[in-house]
């Protein structure tokens, strides 16, 4: 879970590419914004200057919409895409969605900017995630993972419903796989969440909460498939490092998954319903999905590897960025 920010800092000071965090420095050729920015003011002035201004988009904000969170998530929330749309279409000179799930769902609720647009997937370095190194993989029974940054304001849907599969495997597919399986969680989770579920597995729920970024090579080596929960998710950074880890993804097919996990890197199955809506998602195709990849974890880790090395290559996603902000 390296931020997109410290990634791409890194890749250009190693091309030898000063990086400022100042929108009024002199020597500013181009604007780089990730998501949105507050400072408008100093966004207008940078493009006043004939500073190039590219934004970088993954989604917006909806969940808030089809939840009680609270006033006061639901105006931040709402503030945030402002802050995104505004960015949009009045400063940004070109915009690099993070899939082409993204750009769909920004002009079908926006329309289309009429500055330029390229689709250009997260990276991941490909030698830090990796299949290689100590593991901790358990082989008593086999191990389910969530990787979220937080499950709460609404995320902790996908959390009932990993909960939900792991009960659906360990019950109605114990025959087949020989062995239980359990549930690690990693990051953020309140503690009623977890006194929710505290009864609810055998084996207990593994909470985790929320760990240094040097320790998520290590976890995603010790599970036999990571459940990608998140729903509408532009380009979840979990997903691509546990693919550069050789560890299997299952999800549904909403988002940008269906573009991420190819071949038999993973399954997306169908959702069942509509997410738009959080509609009951189909837990048994999940759970048939999940036993084909557990029952044949050689090839599709392989495979997994392979989708990363084709895809998600660092250097690829940092050289396309660098095009975009110089106007190559």
């Amino acid at each position: 879970m390296v931020s997109f920010r410290d990634k791409f800092k890194a890749g250009l000071q190693a091309r030898g590419i000063e990086v400022v965090a100042d929108l009024g420095h002199a020597a500013c050729d181009a604007v780089l914004v990730i998501g949105g920015t507050r400072d408008l003011l100093g966004l207008w002035r940078a493009k006043r200057r004939g500073v190039r201004i590219v934004q970088r988009l993954n989604g917006m904000n909806w969940l808030h919409r089809q939840l009680n969170t609270g006033l006061r998530h639901y105006l931040r929330a709402e503030y945030g895409n402002w802050i995104l749309k505004t960015i949009r279409s009045r400063l940004a000179d070109h915009i690099i969605y993070q899939s082409e799930f993204s750009r769909d769902w920004w002009q079908r609720v926006y329309g289309p900017t009429p500055v330029s647009s390229s689709v250009v997937y997260n990276g991941i370095d490909l030698e830090t995630y990796s299949p290689d190194g100590n593991s901790g993989l358990p082989y008593d029974r086999f191990r389910l993972l969530m990787v979220e940054g937080s499950l709460m304001g609404g995320y902790e849907l996908g959390l009932e419903t990993a909960v939900q599969l792991v009960e659906q495997l360990n019950a109605a597919h114990s025959q087949d796989l020989g062995k239980k399986v359990e549930l690690m969680v990693v990051g953020r989770v309140a503690e009623s969440i977890r006194e929710q579920y505290a009864d609810r597995l055998n084996p207990p729920i593994l909470w985790r909460g929320l760990v240094d970024i040097d320790e998520i090579p290590e976890i995603d080596r010790s599970a036999h498939l990571l459940f990608a929960s998140d729903i509408n998710a532009a380009c979840p950074n979990s997903v691509i490092e546990a693919l550069a880890c050789g560890l299997p993804v299952l999800s549904f097919d909403t988002g940008a998954l269906p573009e991420l996990v190819k071949g038999n890197a993973g399954r997306v199955v169908p959702y069942g319903g509509d997410p738009w809506k959080l509609e009951q998602p189909d837990i048994p195709a999940l759970a048939q999905a999940a036993v084909e990849i557990l029952m044949n974890q050689n090839h599709f880790k392989l495979d997994a590897r392979v989708c990363a090395e084709d895809i998600f290559a660092l250097d690829q996603m940092t050289n396309s960025y660098l095009e975009n902000l110089l106007n190559h």
